[in-house]
């Protein structure tokens, strides 16, 4: 990594935080980055400037200048050119997206009247300057057109294991302020790696909307399913046994454990609780079916919902048995999803509520793509001999998926 040498001068910089502290971080910042344009313009050319060495590649060709929203203001940065190859720099990409997905959700609410005082002054913050109506306009053109080509992507790999989920927003709708529930499917590939693979924005979760999700997610080429994961909501079960009737479903071991826990008398949750891990640790079905037996036994009198809810529960929330247990840890629970849902209300919580639909789309959107590019950069869950073992299993999944279809016919 080439090193940065940053000049400051010092009575400017303390005159400035005597007076104007955030125009004082504003010079930080922009000496900062322009010092970050210098290093890599220095490490892409292999030289100083006007150093004659045999290792440069190229030569200088002046600056230009660029503007830089950021949190605490617009900034000027002074760019490297060069004379052959382009310049490149991560600085833009690194900030552009997330800052013109907030602005452009927050100004629409400002421009919409649907504003608070408050929401007014971030959006004047954030940006240094009063935003125009056509200005945001365009903002939001470009950043759609960049939400929508990763939502509508071809899905050209094989996708093992899918968890959905949904999460809810609040949307200025006709006059209203109504909720609206963002689907989220995130896939581990073929390969290992996790991947945001579609989102859409329903009016709720219902058996129409999650078979229509799960529709267009088939229709831009999810294939080599072998197990989905999600809460137990009626309207997943119903989608995925119309539009995935070979694929086995696992219930969510978290939720399935919260909802047998919140059916118990407070004093027995925590003694049910350490027994429900256990038995979700068990390394074969024959043993997880005698911990479950034990626990019918110990608490159906003091229990008796609770332990209604654990049996009727249990063979969908132990689907990931019959998977190599070395991979059962990463599919037992739709907890990947829960810190992505817990990501997107953070980030929303600036905005409360979103001035119309299509500002959902942009921002949490722009959010989701951010930790797409996270997710694909992190480490692998498995290798390629995992996935071969589960591969060869392929027609007991599909004979469990039978099964648990035959159940819910019943």
């Amino acid at each position: 990594m080439a090193q940065l040498n940053i000049t400051l001068n010092q009575d400017e910089i303390l005159s400035l935080l005597s007076d104007d502290r955030n125009e004082a971080f504003k010079k930080l910042l922009q000496e900062s980055l322009n010092s970050v344009l210098q290093a890599e313009s220095k490490e892409q050319l292999n030289a100083e400037p006007y150093e004659r060495t045999e290792e440069r590649t190229d030569s200088r060709n002046g600056t230009r200048e660029r503007t830089l929203v950021t949190r605490i203001g617009t900034i000027l940065l002074t760019v490297p050119r060069h004379r052959n190859e382009p310049f490149k720099t991560m600085i833009f990409d690194n900030y552009t997206r997330s800052e013109a997905s907030l602005i452009s959700a927050m100004s629409e609410m400002v421009i919409n009247g649907v504003s608070t005082r408050r929401v007014s002054k971030v959006v004047e913050e954030l940006c240094g300057k009063s935003i125009s109506k056509s200005a945001v306009s365009d903002l939001c053109k470009d950043l759609d057109q960049y939400v929508k080509e990763f939502r509508n992507r071809p899905l050209t790999v094989n996708y093992p294991f899918v968890m959905v989920d949904a999460t809810y927003f609040k949307v200025r709708s006709n006059h209203r302020i109504v909720s609206r529930a963002l689907m989220i499917a995130l896939g581990i590939t073929e390969k290992g790696s996790r991947e945001i693979i579609g989102f859409e924005l329903y009016d709720n979760e219902s058996k129409e909307t999650w078979k229509d999700f799960l529709i267009r997610l088939r229709a831009r080429g999810l294939t080599g399913i072998k197990m989905i994961t999600s809460d137990a909501h009626e309207g997943i079960l119903h989608a995925v046994r119309n539009i995935f009737p070979d694929v086995p479903w696992q219930r969510c071991q978290f939720h399935f454990a919260r909802n047998i826990i919140d059916k118990a008398p407070k004093k027995y949750q925590e003694g049910i609780r350490c027994e429900l891990q256990a038995m979700f640790q068990s390394a074969t079905m024959s043993e997880a079916r005698k911990k479950r037996d034990t626990l019918l036994d110990d608490y159906s009198d003091v229990a008796p919902n609770a332990m209604e809810c654990l049996d009727l529960g249990f063979d969908s929330a132990m689907t990931v048995m019959y998977l190599p247990e070395s991979l059962r840890r990463f599919v037992r629970t739709s907890n990947h999803l829960e810190r992505t849902n817990k990501e997107l209300k953070r980030r929303s919580n600036a905005i409360g509520v979103f001035p119309n639909e299509a500002s959902v789309i942009r921002l949490m959107g722009s959010v989701l793509m951010e930790y797409h590019e996270k997710l694909i950069n992190t480490r692998k869950l498995f290798y390629n001999p995992q996935y071969q073992e589960v591969i060869s299993i392929g027609d007991k999944l599909h004979q469990v998926a039978h099964e648990q279809d035959a159940l819910l016919i019943a």
